[in-house]
């Protein structure tokens, strides 16, 4: 079992629990209170367990363009974009960000779970291409601090620069003489910013980390785990690796088109998602609100009248909302948002209905909040 360079705080503060081959945190106070403390306030959490490659080179760019789903070409110097590493039937290997930070030289965020994976997608697909690829995983430890009180926090610590920091963007900066990369991106729905500490050391990352709690205490913030994480994404709607997406699935059924940009060059599973964009799909990922009591997980089955239809992929009992939510994937003719369904609770049939993402009241919560916490 892997341990991050946080671990002596985790072990001290925190349940401890195996994520990925790793000892994490589950939970420090509690899952309902870490989570409402990054919906409304901020929180702070240990993210070093996921992957962290870079490729560099005079043809990192085109290295990139053809095992990946996105052009990375024309992306301006630290912007970030979101892509899929796909196989010939576009299923997907994983979902990753890239940072660009230099002309020929991007920082890449995978997946824990599929970091091996991932090297060895590259690799085999390096071909004759100019690049060299380097796991920064355990050099590279990884902070993320979200909430809208986010920038309220980090600005107490890196200044106002910190705040300009626009979303899916990046910039360096300094802490007790560490070089970080700080990007604005977040897994939350809320805003929030990740911590890339590119110089070794424990002590080095204690301090920042106790930097962060002790900025943030005037905000209210919480040390949080995976499992408010978990319960955060999946009310923001956002996908996990070996729930939402694996490589049965593509991009087109998981509504992350996005990420994928159609265009001159060759990019491995091209033609197979180009064939779902003109012929359809049979499958299409959907939010699900429990419209009496019950809470949803994953496996269960979604039916219509009594015959299955579909399956959940995650659910919880939303720590906001205080209901049953859930995604999975049905098919294209039940995905009309207001479609009543029934989900398979334990030999019981619950009613649930369609919903749009996030499942939570954009103008209160969420990036794009219209209100103050």
């Amino acid at each position: 079992m892997k341990r991050t360079i946080l671990f002596s705080f985790h072990e001290k503060y925190g349940h401890i629990g195996e994520y990925a081959g790793y000892e994490m945190p589950l939970w420090y106070k509690g899952v309902i209170p870490e989570h409402i403390a990054v919906r409304e306030r901020v929180g702070v959490f240990d993210t070093s367990h996921m992957g962290r490659l870079l490729i560099k080179g005079p043809q990192a760019a085109d290295l990139l363009n053809y095992v990946s789903t996105n052009n990375y070409s024309q992306l301006e110097v630290m912007k970030a974009q979101h892509a899929f590493f796909c196989n010939s039937n576009g299923g997907i290997i994983d979902d990753f960000l890239a940072f660009k930070l230099a002309q020929n030289e991007f920082f890449l965020v995978v997946n824990a779970m599929n970091h091996e994976k991932d090297i060895e997608w590259i690799r085999r697909n390096m071909r004759s291409f100019d690049a060299v690829l380097s796991d920064l995983t355990e050099k590279v430890p990884m902070i993320a601090v979200q909430g809208p009180l986010s920038p309220d926090t980090l600005r107490e610590i890196f200044g106002d620069k910190v705040v300009e920091i626009k979303h899916m963007r990046s910039s360096w900066f300094s802490f007790n003489g560490v070089k970080i990369l700080i990007s604005r991106t977040g897994y939350t729905g809320e805003d929030g910013f990740e911590l890339y500490l590119f110089e070794e050391g424990e002590r080095k990352t204690l301090d920042l980390w106790d930097a962060i709690l002790e900025a943030g205490r005037e905000f209210g913030i919480e040390p949080c785990g995976l499992a408010a994480r978990d319960t955060l994404r999946l009310e923001a709607g956002f996908c996990l690796y070996g729930n939402e997406l694996d490589e049965k699935t593509t991009p087109i059924e998981a509504g992350l088109r996005f990420g994928v940009k159609f265009d001159d060059r060759e990019f491995i599973g091209k033609e197979a998602l180009l064939r779902q964009v003109r012929e359809g799909v049979k499958k299409i990922r959907v939010g699900l609100r429990m419209t009496e009591r019950g809470i949803p997980r994953k496996g269960m089955s979604i039916l219509k009248n009594g015959r299955e239809i579909g399956y959940v992929t995650s659910g919880t009992l939303s720590p906001l909302l205080k209901v049953g939510i859930a995604m999975g994937y049905v098919p294209p003719e039940y995905s009309r948002v207001g479609e009543r369904v029934e989900i398979s609770i334990r030999g019981r049939l619950a009613k649930a209905e369609i919903v749009k993402f996030p499942f939570y009241d954009k103008r209160r919560y969420g990036r794009k909040r219209k209100t103050n916490p």
